[in-house]
This record gives structure tokens, sequence and C-alpha cells, in this order.
């Protein structure tokens, strides 16, 4: 449990610094060091299919008539669907992103996720509404704009921050880095305490607009609790399922289903998707939880699955990613008989070529 201290550093933003006044539709935005006039993006043609255009496409839809942006959701849980946010429900996630974090007019911020998704549509959105210097670069970068160029933030997803950590770590500054998408593995986490650079984990959904808590990830104040942003709050469903409570919901509050743990109606830990819970004789097992397990001692990829039984109902396998190869399939139950209780090792280990993702990179189960 962490010191009182530290609880009170994790529940409050870093300085919250509020405008009196938020102009939602600015008519000039900063790109790459240069104030850009937004009727001249309006104007620009975007034909292709490039990163750059999809950005420049988002401008155009910000800036319409309509009161809503369409969104699509990630397909990890299912089918991916498009949603409608109401814009003033957008910039206030903006906005709390930007006090938590201290972002002050004319702040280096790197965009570097694609624009189809909420996440890379709501950097734009904190540029506009913060007056930040948004430098806007390929998702698929190798980051050595980073090496000259310092940043006060950036939002990355896992593969992006591995990319990241390649890099010399004396040659980059970046002062605040929020990385989602995912759950962020645990080999990670123990690289970015080597790193100055203060790391927090989002808890987000397309239907939230993006993160409506953080966990920070290193330095004196990490947790393995997220902490809602201002005016947010939690509570847990019969089911154990996390509930959110935030201004704009079209309904009293956003059903999860995912399995959570509170500490309070403003801090929880998440353990799993009550959707992915496998019974298997009788018992009620978390893929996620055990996968945590084994995390630190399987490199590959890989995820906790089942398989029809006709005694057990479910069995548990696991999935690893590449090529099969009986030494590593023996390592690997064997990696799973020092790690998980009797009931918890998987009956059968399957390799795939390539485990299935969403456009955006999370496992499809």
């Amino acid at each position: 449990m962490l010191p009182n201290h530290q609880k009170q550093v994790l529940l409050q933003p870093i300085k919250i610094h509020k405008p009196s006044k938020v102009e939602l539709f600015p008519s000039h935005i900063t790109l790459n060091g240069q104030r850009t006039s937004i009727d001249s993006l309006l104007t620009t043609s975007s034909k292709n299919e490039s990163w750059e255009a999809e950005w420049l496409e988002f401008i155009k839809e910000w800036y319409n008539s309509s009161s809503v942006i369409k969104v699509q959701t990630s397909g990890s849980t299912g089918t991916p669907k498009s949603i409608q946010l109401k814009k003033e429900f957008v910039a206030a996630s903006a906005l709390r992103t930007i006090h938590f974090f201290n972002l002050q007019e004319g702040d280096q911020v790197l965009h570097c996720l694609p624009s189809r998704y909420i996440a890379g549509k709501l950097m734009l959105v904190r540029a506009l509404l913060g007056k930040l210097d948004l430098i806007a670069i390929d998702p698929a970068s190798d980051f050595s704009i980073l090496q000259n160029t310092k940043f006060k933030f950036a939002a990355m997803v896992v593969n992006q921050v591995h990319k990241v950590l390649q890099l010399p770590r004396e040659s980059w500054h970046l002062d605040y880095l929020l990385i989602g998408g995912s759950a962020v593995p645990q080999e990670l986490e123990e690289k970015l305490q080597t790193i100055n650079t203060a790391c927090y984990s989002s808890y987000a959904m397309t239907e939230t607009a993006t993160h409506i808590a953080l966990r920070k990830l290193n330095g004196n104040t990490l947790s393995s609790y997220y902490y809602c942003l201002e005016g947010i709050s939690v509570a847990l469903s019969e089911q154990a399922c996390l509930q959110i409570h935030m201004p704009g919901l079209e309904h009293k509050f956003l059903q999860t289903t995912d399995l959570a743990e509170l500490k309070d109606n403003k801090s929880f830990r998440i353990l799993g998707r009550a959707d992915h819970v496998i019974i298997s004789g009788g018992i009620k097992f978390s893929p996620e939880q055990l996968e945590k397990k084994l995390e630190p001692f399987i490199s590959q990829p890989f995820f906790i699955s089942s398989l029809p039984h006709e005694i057990l109902g479910q069995q548990l396998i696991l999935m690893i990613e590449g090529k099969a190869d009986s030494l590593l399939e023996q390592a690997i139950k064997k990696t799973c008989e020092q790690h998980l209780s009797k009931y918890e090792q998987p009956k059968l280990v399957r390799f795939i070529d390539q485990l299935p993702r969403t456009a955006n990179g999370k496992l499809k189960r």
C-alpha cells in the first residue's frame, strides 16, 4: 500500500491550470512550429490514404457544421462499430489532459498516432484548445526526431514505446509519456524505470473520448491503481464490473465489462474482462490474471484461451505466436508448472504463425 503522501500526489494533476475561456474552434493551429490558418487546411486536398490525410480529414470534420464527430471502436471485444461523440464531450476530455499535464500555450507535443482512431483525434483537439505546438510524424516513425527536439508530452501505443527505448537514453528528452491502446507488459514497465520521462498508462475507451483515469508507471509515485481524472468517478456493478460516472454521458453511467477492484470511487485496479472469463471444471479463470503471472517468463507474444472439453466444459490452452517448436513447448510447459497452480495450468500449448490483432494492434481473443 502506498504511503499517504504518495496517494495525494497520484490523485492530483501535476499542476492545475485552467484558462478562463477556451475556444473550441480557433482560427489557427500551430503545426510543426508554424502558425497555420484553419481556412487553409480546410481547402487542402487529401485524396490519398496517408497518415497526413487522416489528420487533415479530422480537422475538416471538427470544423464542419455538425455537433458530433464519428469515431470507430477498435474491435478488440467484437465487431468494430461507428459511434458519435458530441464535440463538447470530446473537448472536455482534451481539457482534462491539458490540465493534468499542465500543458501551456506553445508547448511542443508529439502527434504520432493514427488519426482515424479516437486517441489520434484527441491529440489534434488538445493542440487546438491548448494552443500547443503540434509536431506531427508518421506513426510508423523510428522516433529519431526525439534526438534533436524536446517535447513536453506525447501519447503512444506499446510498440512505439519499444522503438523509443531503442534510442540512447541520453539522446532524447520527453517530459510526459501517455501509453495506451493495450495493457502495458511487465517487461516494458521494468524498462521504464530506467528513464527520466514520467510515464502513465491510460484507462480509456472510444466511448469516453479516450482516458478517464491514469496509472503512474515509474518514479516515486508508481502504482498498480488507476486514478480518475477531474470530475470522474467509478463504481462496481453486481458482477464486479467497472461503471464510469462522468459528465456528458448519454445515460447515468457507462457500464463496462472490465472486472475491477476499487480502492475508493476515484481509484481502481483492472483484473480482466468478464467476457473473457473461462469456466473449466466449475472454476472461473481470468486469462489476463494468468497471463500476468507468465509474462515475465515467456518472451514470445501469447495469450490464454480455451477449447471445448466433454468433462471440464472448457479446457485452458496457451496460444504462442511462432512456428511449432517441441523444445520451446516443453520449456513453456515447465514454466507453467513453476508459476501457475495445478488447476491454472493450460492443458495444451498451441503455436500460431501470427496471433489475431485489430488494425491498431490489440489482440483479438
